[in-house]
Parts: C-alpha cells; structure tokens; sequence
C-alpha cells in the first residue's frame, strides 16, 4: 500500500509514541521535541524536496520521516534515531506500507542525529536540513534564565530562523541572534556538528549549505 502522510497524522499509536516521547526529554531538561517541532521539521522536508523538483511521492516520504523522526526518545536519548527506525519499521508494516517506502522513511529516520548520521538518501537529507533548522526561543521549556544550559541560551536567543534555497545552487540558514543572550560563536561551537551534517545533507541534494546569523556569513 502506497501510504500518506494523512494515514499515520493521526494514527492514535504514532500520536502516543510523540507525546511519551517528549514527555522524557522534558523530565530530562531537553528542549521541546512535541507536536510543533515534528510537525515543523514534517513540512520544511516536504518542502524542500518539492522545491528541489523531487517527486511528491519522495516529498510525501520525508513529510512522514519528519513526522516520525524522533519517537525513539520514548525508549531512551541515546541512540534515539535507531529506536525510532525500528519503531517506524513496525508501525508501518503494520499499516500495510510498502517495503520500498518503509526502506526509505527507515534509513532516513536512523540517519537524522548527528552523531551517527549520514545523508543515505534525498529524503534523509531533507530530514537532516529540516530537523538541525529548527531553533526557535519557544523550544526552551527552562522559565528560569539563571539555569539555563548552554542549548537553553542558544535557542532562546533566536529571535528568527529561516531555511531557503537560492537559485538551487545554495540552501542557507538564516539566524536572528540576540547576542546579550548568546554570543554567535557559541553557536557555531555548540552546533558545529550539526552544521556539518547539514553540508553533507545539502551536497546530497546537489547543493551548497551557507549559515547566516546577523546578515554575517559563518560558514
């Protein structure tokens, strides 16, 4: 069965494995990783691949990888991309989606954290540029400034995120710091990795990956 994003919005056990999910990196300290953030990195990797002039059938997949990428927290943090291939792995066979479309959605579920990832697949690639892109203030869950960590000032203080291809030649990262909150190297240096992966992703995809803060290009 050829599945769509619509089959699995609102299957009652991906909607339970979502809020369990951020329901532990919440007890954990972790900024939010619920229905706003899956659901935005969900769009931003359809889109992207439609805009690069990718099937919607390739774009219809990477809306549903990104839908799903990251119910493995509910099982544990650490090598939460693989749990959650498996986890997708069983919920999707169990709706009856094809093997090819479960390979696909898979691969580009354990290949979206930075510490074990790579860009398999275009739909891995989008998911990549799509979840490392969305830093926002409303992702901090911490009221209290004084004990904020080092990711807490780093997404507070974006004021503004936008991913856009240009000319399809570049994707790029634009940031809006404000720098009494965290200074634009702490940035780099915090998500240096992420950054890679996000060059490796857009290379995938035929392109060149730039990061802009403040109107100054850093990479």
């Amino acid at each position: 069965m050829k599945i769509t994003f619509e089959d699995i919005y609102q299957l009652p056990k991906v909607l339970t494995y979502i809020e369990r999910a951020d329901e532990s990196l919440r007890v954990m300290g972790y900024t939010e990783h619920s229905f706003a953030h899956v659901g935005k990195v969900a769009n931003t990797a359809h889109a992207i691949l439609l805009k690069l002039g990718y099937s919607d059938r390739e774009a219809e997949l990477a809306r549903i990888a990104g839908y799903l990428h990251d119910i493995g927290n509910m099982i544990n943090r650490k090598d939460h991309a693989q749990s959650g291939a498996i986890m997708a792995f069983a919920l999707l066979e169990d709706i009856g989606a094809d093997a090819e479309d479960i390979a696909v959605i898979t691969a580009a579920i354990g290949n979206h954290d930075e510490s074990s990832a790579f860009p398999v697949n275009p739909v891995a690639a989008a998911l990549i540029l799509a979840d490392k892109a969305d830093v926002r203030s409303s992702r901090v869950r911490n009221s209290d400034f004084a004990t904020f960590d080092a990711h807490d000032r780093v997404n507070y203080s974006v004021k503004k995120s936008e991913l856009r291809i240009i000319d399809d030649t570049y994707i790029e990262l634009c940031l809006q710091i404000d720098t009494e909150i965290c200074a634009v190297m702490n940035y780099f240096e915090i998500f240096m990795n992420r950054m890679i992966l996000c060059r490796r992703a857009a290379e995938k995809l035929n392109l060149h990956f730039r990061l802009t803060i403040n109107q100054q290009r850093i990479l």
